[in-house]
């Protein structure tokens, strides 16, 4: 009976206590939370970045493993060395305190705990006998909602330093430029003397009255048997010759970019290598400061690991306080025209698609995709090229041609899928130009392209904060369409290695691919192997171009030195091609499976199953008459009399792109004139490159602009017959340019060769 009346009064003292506490918390909120300064660390949680807080002070946060055993013991013996003891108000510390101060005797002193302290610094106010016993109310209030080891970081927190410096981390960085759990136990000892008295002891300026305390304060520590006579003495011998220095201000622009994501987060820990990044921003300054006299003021470097896709530099532009040249944009998000650094992937694509492969042969030759009309970068065609060749020396026209093979619309999805977001809303205006940098895109996209051909065709997002495990992947190539663009990206032969590159003994072993837009506005170059991805844009955040603005000229040179600086010593391994990937026989004209009219044959690789298998047929089998001076069709050849023979059987767009440009081949020769026949068919009819179909032109009256009649042929195409409305235009040569004034009004223009095929289309034609 008196056990259970116990438990009864037991049970009502502690729920008294508690609605005690409810009411004390509801009367006397918890006040808020200290405002942090924002700081932005490296992976190795050094402080990269630091800003002011909200009421412009420099408090750092100061975090539980930065509280040395040292600092602690310091602090304590110092400030409150029952802290352990007490529950926030020391009764004894306080009838010493009262009968010093009552009777005159010793130092005059409030007996504050280091809890009492911490509720004085959260609520500063008036020191007066009711706002002390507040602050001792507010004390017992803290410790019932903090632990001791929270109370010591809070008044490691707010403790003043003088001047807007509060907090001992703050203290550690602009003083001794280290973190707390970083120095010595002079330089310890030193920032726990100075709180006490923070307007007469400043540091860098009374250095010597600082110096001559933490001397008395070491001994003190020594009698009292904190730390050994050997330490103290070591201590006692350190200089104290220190100076307040600026905050850390390393990678500014991502500094900002993580601030603004995580909004009252004190510490932020990003992804970035503090000697990477450091290198990386000399590297980039020292590079344009170069560039200025040809008109090119900005750059962005952003370098990745391919292994866990954490940013480890990351370069915004050359100089963050450039406001004259716009420093304080940032080139790794700013959109811009990414040039020819997108061909890769489409090449990639096709490869997936089956559609090419290395040595498969593209036509170059001027060429009309409905419309537009591309041209390469030096203004020249090659007639034929294999795709490697296209892709290493990035030429323009084969490009659009596997574009328009293999759909803008499935193109442009792969991209959507690896996070442009320029191109994925502007999906249905873009067009064949997009692969020559006709849509938008930033360096972090970019450059995170490369990083998935790096990873076998695996594609995740870029971490930017420090992660302990990569985020899961989605393939966008196969591990063989990746291995094939990157074996092909590691070519040396090509026009966009810097001069003299070839010939330096530091050339890092890279897969790389430039760019430039239209206008030179905007150069690229963006390479990698297998341990770092390194994307890098040049050129001026006000969108002027310069004529050196080339990413072979400007760009690689800089992305060769930040390969050279980050990574020359990485380990030299290399992509080893996939099992999924085989060889085989392929006709050296054509890069087609070989048939039995392909003696030259090389290797070349493919896809098992995915690959096309079509069959070689760039010569045909003609019927020649006895002399070779024309040619028989299966409905006109005799009984006897001829001879077999094979002939080039070129597209007609590069037959005549050789016979307009001279180039010889083994032209075909003229049809039997006397052959009352006649082949017909839509597909082996003329096809009309200008004007384009179901197209207006608009010409200029005053100027007597005129229209443009051209088409390709079947190579034994002699002459062709030009007509405007049904009405005979003229004659011309198959390969010939035909120009003529058309009146206003719906057009039909008609062409029709020597073999009697036929083709037509619609334009209109307006005067302005």
């Amino acid at each position: 009976m008196h056990r259970r009346t116990g438990l009864r009064l037991f049970g009502g003292a502690l729920a008294g206590v508690l609605l005690l506490l409810l009411g004390l918390d509801w009367l006397f909120p918890l006040p808020s939370a200290p405002q942090y300064s924002p700081l932005v660390l490296a992976a190795d949680g050094s402080v990269l970045h630091a800003y002011l807080n909200p009421t412009q002070k420099w408090r750092m946060k100061t975090e539980l493993r930065e509280i040395t055993p040292v600092l602690r013991k310091a602090i304590i013996e110092k400030e409150d060395r029952w802290f352990y003891w007490h529950f926030g108000v020391n009764p004894l510390a306080l009838v010493q305190a009262a009968g010093r101060n009552l009777f005159g005797t010793g130092r005059t002193t409030g007996a504050s705990t280091i809890t009492m302290q911490v509720a004085r610094l959260l609520e500063p106010k008036e020191r007066t006998f009711g706002n002390k016993l507040l602050e001792m109310a507010r004390a017992t209030q803290l410790e019932i909602h903090y632990s001791k080891p929270e109370i010591l970081q809070l008044y490691l927190n707010l403790v003043p330093y003088g001047g807007n410096v509060e907090g001992v981390k703050s203290a550690a960085l602009l003083y001794f430029q280290q973190p707390p759990d970083y120095l010595s136990l002079a330089q310890t000892v030193t920032l726990a003397i100075i709180p006490n008295r923070p307007r007469g002891l400043v540091l860098g300026k009374n250095n010597a009255a600082v110096l001559q305390e933490r001397n008395r304060w070491l001994r003190r520590f020594q009698e009292a048997g904190l730390f050994t006579a050997q330490d103290v003495a070591d201590a006692l011998l350190e200089p104290l010759e220190v100076q307040r220095h600026a905050a850390p201000t390393l990678a500014p622009h991502l500094s900002r970019r993580l601030v603004q994501q995580f909004p009252g987060r004190a510490i932020i820990q990003s992804s970035l290598s503090r000697n990477k990044q450091s290198k990386a921003e000399d590297l980039t300054r020292n590079y344009v400061r170069r560039l200025h006299e040809l008109g090119i003021t900005q750059a962005a470097v952003l370098v990745v690991n391919n292994r866990t896709r954490q940013v480890e530099a990351y370069v915004g532009s050359a100089d963050f306080q450039d406001f004259g040249s716009q420093g304080q944009n940032d080139g790794v998000t700013a959109v811009r025209s990414p040039g020819s650094t997108l061909k890769p992937f489409l090449y990639a694509l096709a490869m997936d698609r089956g559609l090419v492969t290395p040595k498969l042969v593209l036509p170059d030759v001027p060429t009309n995709f409905q419309g537009y009309r591309p041209e390469n970068f030096d203004k020249h065609c090659n007639g034929e090229v294999t795709l490697e060749r296209a892709l290493a020396y990035s030429l323009n026209i084969p490009a659009v041609r596997v574009l328009n093979e293999v759909g803008v619309a499935n193109f442009t999805d792969k991209l959507r899928q690896a996070g442009f977001q320029s191109v994925s809303r502007n999906r249905a205006r873009l067009g064949l130009s997009s692969i020559l940098g006709g849509c938008g895109a930033n360096l972090e996209e970019l450059t995170n392209l490369y990083v998935t051909l790096a990873n076998n065709g695996q594609y995740s997002k870029l971490q930017l904060t420090k992660a302990t495990h990569p985020t899961a992947g989605t393939a966008l190539f196969s591990p063989a369409a990746a291995f094939l663009t990157t074996d092909i990206l590691a070519q040396l032969t090509r026009p966009d290695l810097p001069l003299g590159a070839a010939s330096s003994m530091r050339l890092p072993k890279i897969a790389w691919k430039t760019g430039t837009s239209y206008g030179r506005r905007d150069a690229w170059s963006i390479g990698y192997n297998k341990q770092y991805t390194v994307g890098v844009w040049i050129g001026n955040f006000s969108g002027h171009g310069s004529p050196s603005l080339t990413g072979a000229d400007v760009a690689t040179p800089l992305l060769f030195n930040i390969f050279n600086d980050l990574a020359y010593n990485s380990p030299n391994d290399w992509f080893a091609p996939p099992a999924a990937l085989d060889f085989r026989l392929v006709c050296a004209e054509t890069g087609l499976v070989p048939s039995e009219t392909c003696p030259n044959q090389i290797i070349d690789y493919f896809l098992p199953g995915v690959s096309e298998g079509r069959r070689c047929q760039h010569q045909r089998e003609v019927l020649l008459s006895e002399d070779g001076s024309f040619v028989y069709c299966r409905a006109c050849a005799p009984a006897a009399g001829f001879r077999r023979a094979l002939y080039p059987n070129l597209l007609p767009e590069v037959a005549a792109y050789k016979e307009a440009q001279g180039i010889p081949y083994r032209r075909l020769p003229p049809h039997n004139s006397r052959c009352q026949l006649v082949r017909g068919g839509s597909e082996s009819a003329p096809t009309i490159t200008s004007p384009t179909a179901n197209t207006e032109y608009v010409l200029n009256r005053h100027e007597q602009q005129q229209l443009l009649l051209s088409c390709t042929t079947d190579n034994e195409v002699r002459q062709v017959y030009w007509y405007v409305n049904d009405k005979f235009l003229r004659a011309a040569a198959a390969t010939e340019r035909v120009f003529f004034k058309p009146p206003p009004g719906p057009l039909k223009i008609s062409c029709a060769d020597d073999h009697g095929r036929n083709t037509d289309v619609l334009v209109t034609v307006a005067e302005m």
